[in-house]
């Protein structure tokens, strides 16, 4: 058995959302922990992935725009801080490839989702961790988790599109 933490020097943890559904807008997490515990080191199949983000290290490189999506419109940050994300399983699709599914709680709602997850190999630092890496990708409908707020312009368009892009590149380092 092998537990992996997240290594946040050497993660991301991005959304990607459409803005009037002609643009996108990018954000991520500044704050997030996780780890991994696996049957062997080499092989994440059957792993136990647990993840966690805090809602108030939200950043889309507007200030009013994240205070808007901490408010009680989005994510309400004061009442529900954290987003969490606990795996049912994790399915190896060949070499390089996993499905991780599992539960993403978001604003008290938790909901089943579907991720991709493609193995970027392992390997050692210069400082002898073993470190593992994955870039993992996903979509979530917003509205699912209570994130409802929505408005129209004049022309009839939607301001905010109701499919969120997860993009996430994850770097682990096995625990001693």
């Amino acid at each position: 058995m092998a537990n992996w933490t997240i290594d946040p020097t050497h993660s991301e943890v991005n959304f990607k959302v459409k803005h009037l559904m002609i643009s996108t807008v990018t954000g991520n997490f500044g704050t997030y922990e996780g780890s991994v515990e696996t049957a062997n080191d080499e092989d994440f199949t059957g792993a136990k992935v647990s993840f966690s983000a805090d809602i108030d290290s939200i950043s889309t490189g507007q200030e009013q725009r994240d205070g808007h999506l901490k408010s009680g419109d989005f994510f309400d940050a004061e009442n529900f801080p954290k987003l969490t994300f606990v795996s049912t399983s994790m399915e190896k699709d060949d070499d390089k490839n996993y499905t991780v599914i599992g539960d993403l709680t978001i604003k008290g709602t938790t909901k089943q989702v579907i991720l991709k997850a493609e193995f970027g190999g392992i390997m050692g630092d210069f400082y002898g961790n073993t470190k593992a890496g994955f870039d993992i990708s996903g979509k979530i409908n917003r509205q699912d988790f209570g994130l409802t707020w929505g408005a129209v312009t004049e022309a009839g368009g939607v301001v905010v599109s109701d499919e969120v892009r997860l993009a996430f590149n994850i770097q682990v380092s096995k625990q001693a």
